[in-house]
């Protein structure tokens, strides 16, 4: 029998994979040029994360961004025409996949420098604070940023001056290419105890999981105006680009990863009549979206200067 809740969950992680999965059908033929980021396998983290936030907190995340975008509340069909370079009314097309921003919805944005995401959102939280709002940012990285310098300087940063800072790190268990227990040492959210502040982790196949655990960390992080860092277990299930051959995977590896992908852990506990209904829906809204999407016209060449300062 299928429950509301997982009927929920599946509909809005299932928007996620299908958006995801257009994009790169849109890659291959063409029409989206460049090399883009995809988040499948790790749906339920931005899904259940964004359930717990508030309305004046703000998402901070990497270059895999598009999930947090939606589970934001982007429109798709805006979000759409970004990645096809239309001029869009996230960003006029000039952000496209790796950069793209949407302020009114609580969006900040993407980063395609590992790691850059941490002092933004330390700015956000800050200014949060200051202006006595019970807000904060919540950024997302990668486990390959936690070696980056700059994510130890804003943490330590955040410690001591006590700022709210939410920090989600997506372990996919790729730093790109390379095993994520072939570059650190030890686990991301035991590293919070160099700061002297909570490291939580989560099962990041599970939305539910995730919604609670961030609902907890940004508590304890507005609470005690600290950072807290949150580890969530998840897998990618495509490469690290479109691009990316896979070679480096292991026999089986993807094969296991499917077994306990989001979906397929949902797909369980829903009846087949519901999973179709949500799916047709989804499919639909998919394609009504991209038509939107390619009927707004390419940016002005006349304006490819707009705003560049010097």
């Amino acid at each position: 029998m299928t429950t509301p809740d997982a009927a929920k969950d599946y509909l809005d992680l299932y928007r996620i994979r299908r958006f995801e999965e257009q994009v790169l059908a849109l890659v291959r033929s063409g029409e989206i040029t460049g090399s883009v980021h995809l988040c499948i396998g790790q749906e339920a983290v931005p899904v259940g994360a964004c359930r717990s936030l508030r309305p004046d907190d703000r998402v901070v995340a990497t270059y895999r961004g598009h999930g947090w975008a939606l589970s934001s509340g982007v429109p798709m069909a805006a979000l759409f025409a970004e990645l096809l370079g239309r001029a869009s009314p996230l960003c006029g097309g000039r952000g496209g996949s790796a950069h793209l921003m949407a302020p009114a919805f609580g969006f900040l944005g993407e980063n395609s420098i590992v790691g850059a995401g941490l002092p933004m959102g330390l700015g956000t939280s800050l200014a949060a604070k200051f202006q006595g709002r019970e807000a904060l940012a919540l950024v997302t990285v990668g486990d390959g940023a936690l070696n980056q310098g700059v994510v130890h300087e804003t943490l330590n940063m955040a410690a001591v001056l006590h700022v709210p800072l939410l920090v989600m790190v997506e372990n996919n268990g790729y730093a790109e290419m390379t095993p994520a227990d072939a570059l650190t040492a030890v686990p991301a959210h035991t590293r919070a105890a160099a700061y002297g502040v909570p490291g939580l982790v989560v099962d990041g196949n599970d939305a539910v999981a995730v919604q609670a655990v961030t609902a907890e960390a940004r508590e304890r992080s507005l609470g005690e105006s600290i950072p807290v860092i949150v580890e969530a277990m998840t897998h990618r299930l495509v490469g690290h680009y479109s691009g990316d051959a896979q070679s480096y995977r292991p026999a089986g590896e993807l094969e296991d990863a499917r077994k306990r992908e989001p979906l397929a852990r949902l797909a369980t506990r829903l009846a087949d009549s519901e999973q179709g209904r949500i799916e047709t829906a989804v499919n639909t809204e998919i394609r009504h979206a991209l038509e939107s999407a390619r009927e707004y016209p390419f940016p002005d060449p006349a304006t490819v200067r707009d705003n560049l300062y010097a």
